[in-house]
């Protein structure tokens, strides 16, 4: 079994600063990829930053350049270094982590980014 624990959302001002981490443990295997998703009310979920068992790395449009996304292999840890936060950037975020065909999602962390 799978598990992912993450941490680091929180309130913030506009143009502040946060960083999430995500653990994975328990059975793993083979990591494909691990990333981020986030999903704000009423919006569907959509893919913040993800990186590849190959080291490359794909971000949404709307935060390249203010996040990056990095790995701790020894410790299966990802963590989005999120910088000048804009209040749409309020959301949900999902920690997501994919081997071989099956997805696992972690429960979610608030980020709250106000005007």
């Amino acid at each position: 079994q799978v598990q992912l624990v993450e941490s680091g959302g929180g309130l913030v001002q506009a143009g502040g600063s946060l960083r999430l981490s995500c653990a994975a443990s328990g059975s793993i295997g083979s990591i494909n990829a691990m990333g981020w998703y986030r999903q704000a009310p009423g919006k569907q979920r959509e893919l913040v930053a993800v990186i590849t068992s190959g080291g490359s790395t794909n971000y949404a449009g709307s935060v390249k350049g203010r996040f990056t996304l990095s790995r701790d292999n020894a410790k299966n840890t990802v963590y989005l270094q999120m910088n000048s936060l804009k209040p749409e950037d309020t959301a949900v975020y999902y920690c997501n982590l994919v081997v071989l065909l099956d997805a696992y999602w972690g429960q979610g962390t608030q980020v709250t980014v106000s005007s």
